[in-house]
């Protein structure tokens, strides 16, 4: 009776219809009959959970899995080891791709206590079908182990490595298998990722064995030892890391001297007194540079062999002068480029362009040149005609990256490489095209990658680097979050991603490190945890094992708003409202909390669509209220929102509107000319003006407006102290026209005055002539004074008295030329309106009066010029012209006569 009273509660509640409510009344009564049969494990086969699948199949077909899943959540919370309960509501679990996965876990774990491994092999796979699980591969290890079927446990541990990035034991027996089939790549590469796993372990003797496994199948691949070595030295210790170097320092002395010095200089700097390495060093360097006529003389200079000597010291001074030979090039920073032509004992003679034969002891040689590489960008462009270098640079843009480059220590950035180009061989106009196709080639080219401390530093690869590698670089020398967010997934999303990678999983650690922190309440810390479930949606197992949902992190966030726009990614900020959505209760209130300081068009749909209309009418009131600090939600609401019911029902009408929109203008110019938050202001300041005047909402609202209104929007327009004059007496003038008899106030009339329009050369002509009275005149006088002072007797002085009143003079000029100079407005000539009489017009009038014609250009005070017909639009002819359109009559008073006008032909004036 009462499970039927719950059924009708539901249908009543849920409105769900008969054929779920059957479904969810079966499972309930299955899960009672489970609890009080209490079904013996040995009763269970995979048979049955394959009708347990049937019934999720069927319960997801009738839209009822939260309703299920509820049911069996409720009963566990009384037989938490209810195997239907627990089977339905983790597989439900697992398939949402909810982080807890508690329940199956726990229902493996019953099954395979119990020895019952054919269920523990079928739960398993079921847990595998939404993705790699490291509890479900080493269980299904275990049981295809206990069931003796060992040969398909290869596959699974394929699978289990590229999973979990700490297991190194399973890696190196994978390696072992492969090694014992023959089939050496597989073999190398999975004793690779045992060794980048065993040095994270600490483990040296490992670590040790596979080294000297992979000096036997791999012992040219260098810069993977160079590179591990690094970690070995950083995780283990720098004399475990010299142990390693000297084995392959084996190997290459007799292959490659230069990376046998190479080495060597690591083993250096990791222990300078290690005398064995000191003494090999010379070797190699005799080796390399036999032919050297100064060979001995420098080895002995330097002291190169002298333990006593500090041996970086010795080694920099060696190379110093070895790099002085006979037909070596050399740069001076007066004399460029040379070429040494001889060394006689302590002398060297060389030939620089503009300075043949110059001689120098090589002591100051080695002080004052710097040596040049035949192939170095400077020896080539001084002794390459420009002609080939130019056809070379441009035809051959990686042979030109590399000769940079290579050119100054394999470290290069775009800057020094267009220093290197502009204006030597390109010029300025062919800069943007080249520098285009060459950062493509420097990003693409596996024969370049970027200095992990620097990522605007780019290097020559001797071997070309594989993308994860080159990503991976990228990753390290990224200094900041974002940037590195961005490379984990470019990374992920590359073809065939390495995610078992020694790279990736340092770059995954990363991510983690910040939910692991004791402040995981940062922008930080939500970004991690947001990419991690991103990445999660291809590679599930990413998300398995979290330490804490986005609830948890969200309940430390004091000010979400502020995080959210720290959130330097749209992606990002995408999946937080949607976390938010998903996972809070009151997201709505957030949602409204957020909008006016992002303006994200998502928000307000998503308000829209889930009925909160109430929400975003209160929310409009309160930006609107507070304007000032809501600018932008404000003009957004006005250009995208007027329309809406939620916006009607605020009851803001299109006066106040308007008046609101004019006040944000004056605000954002007053911020404009203080420099405060120019670039966000001047945003703002555009979308407020052309809504104003290029929408013509404004003037269409005050064409139909009583006198009082129109009166009010008028002041308010004539106080926002920087908008254009111009603006405000075309605004006047269309008052005017519609209403002749409109009176405008005094006070109003007085500030019609206040700006001052203005054309872009007199406006610098009167700079220029500020600047000089400030920089030339005034110091100029106050040096008079200060001359005129020793003259004593300041009152009967008439060379200072002469001097203080030029200074008052210079001062008012100063400051009237500030003062006109902070009113000007400048006049953009693609504004000019030919409609009507305005300023940087030619008026052409027909005087009916003396019958002849006249014509005028309207520009401004500053550029009057009445001979040449040429007047300013505030004088009282040119305001009675203002805004007269063809044909139009108008009288004007001139010396006590009255003459009749008639306007003939408006144009534009050349300005």
């Amino acid at each position: 009776m009462a499970e039927t009273e719950t059924a009708e509660a539901v249908q009543t509640e849920g409105g769900l219809p008969e054929e779920s409510l059957t479904l969810l009344k079966n499972i309930r009564e299955m899960l009672n009959e489970e609890k009080w049969t209490r079904a013996a494990l040995s009763n269970y086969s995979t048979s049955q959970f394959k009708d347990f699948d049937a019934l999720l199949k069927e319960a997801k077909d009738l839209r009822v899995i939260d309703e299920m899943k509820k049911d069996c959540d409720e009963h566990l919370s009384h037989s938490k080891n209810s195997i239907i309960a627990l089977y339905l509501s983790g597989m439900v679990a697992l398939s949402r791709q909810i982080i807890d996965d508690a329940a199956m876990i726990n229902l493996v774990t019953i099954f395979a206590d119990n020895h019952k491994w054919g269920i523990v092999k079928y739960l398993c796979e079921r847990i595998l079908d939404y993705g790699e699980s490291k509890f479900a591969l080493r269980t299904l290890i275990d049981g295809y182990k206990n069931e003796n079927e060992e040969t398909v446990i290869y596959d699974i541990w394929e699978r289990l490595i590229k999973v979990d990035y700490e297991e190194a034991d399973i890696a190196k027996s994978l390696a072992e298998h492969y090694e014992k089939e023959g089939n050496n790549e597989a073999a190398v590469d999975y004793y690779k990722k045992a060794l980048h796993r065993y040095i994270n372990k600490g483990l040296f003797a490992n670590v040790k064995e596979i080294w000297e496994k992979l000096l036997l199948y791999c012992p040219e691949d260098i810069h993977f030892f160079l590179h591990v070595q690094k970690k070995v030295a950083k995780n283990i210790s720098e004399e475990r890391a010299i142990d390693l170097l000297k084995a392959v320092y084996s190997f290459c002395k007799d292959q490659d001297v230069d990376m046998a010095i190479t080495i060597l200089k690591i083993v250096l700097q990791y222990d300078e007194k290690d005398y064995p390495a000191r003494k090999e060093i010379v070797e190699c360097y005799k080796k390399k540079y036999a032919s050297h006529s100064q060979l001995e003389d420098y080895i002995r200079i330097s002291n190169l062999s002298q333990s006593y000597r500090n041996v970086h010291e010795a080694i920099t001074d060696f190379e110093k002068h070895i790099a002085f030979d006979k037909g070596n090039f050399v740069f001076h920073r007066t004399w460029g480029v040379g070429r040494i032509a001889g060394i006689q004992g302590d002398e060297i003679k060389i030939d620089f362009a503009k300075k043949s034969g110059h001689t120098m002891s090589l002591k100051m040689a080695v002080g004052a040149l710097q040596t040049l590489a035949k192939d170095h960008i400077w020896t080539l462009k001084a002794t390459w005609k420009k002609e080939k270098l130019l056809e070379k640079v441009k035809g051959d843009i990686p042979w030109t990256l590399r000769t940079i480059i290579k050119s100054f220590g394999n470290s290069c950035d775009t800057k020094r490489i267009k220093a290197e180009l502009c204006p030597s061989v390109l010029s300025e106009k062919e800069w943007p095209s080249w520098n285009a196709k060459a950062r493509d080639i420097l990003k693409s080219d596996p024969g370049f990658g970027v200095s992990p401390d620097n990522i605007d530093i780019f290097t020559v690869r001797e071997h070309p680097i594989k993308v994860s590698e080159k990503l991976y670089n990228e990753f390290k020398a990224e200094r900041n979050f974002f940037g590195r967010a961005a490379t984990i997934r470019s990374f992920v999303n590359q073809k065939d991603a390495e995610l078992d990678s020694e790279y990736f999983a340092e770059m995954f650690s990363y991510l983690t490190s910040f939910l692991k922190t004791s402040n995981q309440a940062g922008e930080q810390s939500i970004a991690a945890y947001l990419l991690i479930k991103e990445l999660a949606v291809k590679y599930p197992h990413l998300g398995a094992n979290l330490p804490l949902n986005f609830a948890d992190i969200i309940r430390g966030i004091s000010d979400i708003p502020g995080l959210f726009q720290n959130l330097k990614d749209n992606r990002f900020k995408e999946e937080f409202l949607h976390h938010l959505q998903m996972f809070i209760p009151g997201w709505a209130d957030i949602f409204v909390e957020l909008f006016p300081r992002t303006m994200i068009t998502a928000i307000i749909n998503q308000l829209e669509k889930e009925g909160y209309h109430e929400k975003l009418t209160a929310m409009t009131l309160d930006c609107f209220d507070h304007f000032r600090d809501r600018r932008e939600a404000v003009v957004w609401l006005i250009k995208n929102a007027t329309s809406a019911d939620w916006f009607k029902a605020a009851n803001i009408n299109l006066e106040r509107q308007l008046i609101v929109l004019i006040h944000i203008l004056d605000l954002t110019y007053r911020d404009i000319e203080n420099q405060r938050e120019t670039t966000e202001a001047r945003k703002i300041n555009k979308q407020a003006y052309t809504i104003l005047f290029k929408e013509d909402v404004l003037g269409s609202f005050i064409d139909n407006a009583d006198d009082d209104t129109i009166t009010r929007l008028y002041t308010f327009i004539n106080d926002v102290k920087n908008l254009d004059p111009q603006d405000k007496i075309n605004l006047k003038s269309r008052i005017q026209d519609r209403r002749p008899d409109f009176k405008f106030s005094e006070s109003v009339e007085k500030r019609i005055s206040q700006g001052l329009t203005v054309t872009r050369i007199k406006f610098d002509e009167k700079q220029k002539q500020l600047a000089h009275i400030m920089d030339v005149e005034v110091p100029a006088n106050s040096r008079e004074i200060e001359a005129a002072r020793l003259h004593g007797d300041l009152k009967e002085n008439a060379e200072y008295i002469a001097a203080k009143e030029k200074q008052v003079l210079l001062n008012t000029a100063a400051e009237r030329l500030k003062e006109d100079i902070d009113r000007s407005q400048i006049f953009d000539p693609a504004t000019i309106d030919t409609s009507r009489v305005s300023f940087g017009t030619v008026v052409v009038l027909h005087n009916e009066s003396k019958d002849r014609k006249e014509e005028y250009t309207i520009l401004g005070p500053w550029e009057s010029e009445p001979e040449h017909n040429i007047i300013s639009y505030q004088t009282p002819f040119g305001k009675a012209m203002l805004s007269k359109t063809v044909g139009e009559h108008f009288n004007f008073l001139s010396d006590g006569e009255k003459n009749l006008y008639t306007v003939e032909a408006i144009k534009a004036a050349n300005i």
